[in-house]
């Protein structure tokens, strides 16, 4: 018995040893999990705040373009109008220049009625038209300011137009101001 008592001891020694191995064995593949699991999180934190400092970046981006699109917006427009202010400087200048009164007058009606063809054409390029005056009366574009009697037009029909009305494409920038058939 005294055998056995000895190697109980011993026996209990070795079992325990091997439940603490086996204890580390279990433990040590939880630990490299946690640790794996750890790294993994940090990885996609960093990816995060990435992806979310390039989103920020993106959209300050588009701010400033949209700022600097709307802030020059009429570029177009302003270089298509330096000819036009040309002409008109054109025909300033020759108001200076020594003539007959008849052949003055008649060059600078010209040059006017040149220069407000190349201001339409402009305005045209631009998608401002005028509203015509043979287009029967519409009340979106037209503004009735007086009726009167007409035997060359019929009801409702155009007789006059007192200010020309203006389109940006579809919409109206300005009504004609007409004087409508009774």
């Amino acid at each position: 018995m005294s055998n056995e008592e000895k190697n109980n001891p011993v026996e209990e020694e070795l079992e325990a040893t091997e439940e603490v191995a086996s204890n580390e064995e279990e433990t040590e593949p939880e630990l490299d999990e946690i640790e794996t699991l750890k790294l993994e999180l940090a990885a996609q934190k960093e990816k995060y705040a990435r992806v979310h400092a390039d989103f920020d970046n993106i959209k300050k981006r588009l701010e400033r373009e949209k700022y600097m699109a709307l802030e020059y917006a009429q570029e177009k427009l302003a270089k298509d109008m330096i000819p036009v202010i040309d002409s008109l400087e054109g025909a300033i200048a020759a108001t200076k220049v020594e003539a007959e009164p008849e052949q003055l007058l008649e060059k600078l009606q010209e040059g006017v009625e040149l220069t407000m063809k190349q201001f339409l054409d402009v305005l045209s390029k631009h998608g401002i038209t005028q509203v015509s005056e043979e287009e029967p009366f519409d009340p979106n574009v037209h503004h009735a300011v007086q009726k009167m009697d007409s035997e060359e037009h019929e009801s409702g029909e155009i007789v006059n137009t007192f200010q020309k009305g203006y389109k940006y494409k579809d919409r109206t920038l300005r009504d004609a101001m007409v004087v409508i058939a009774n």
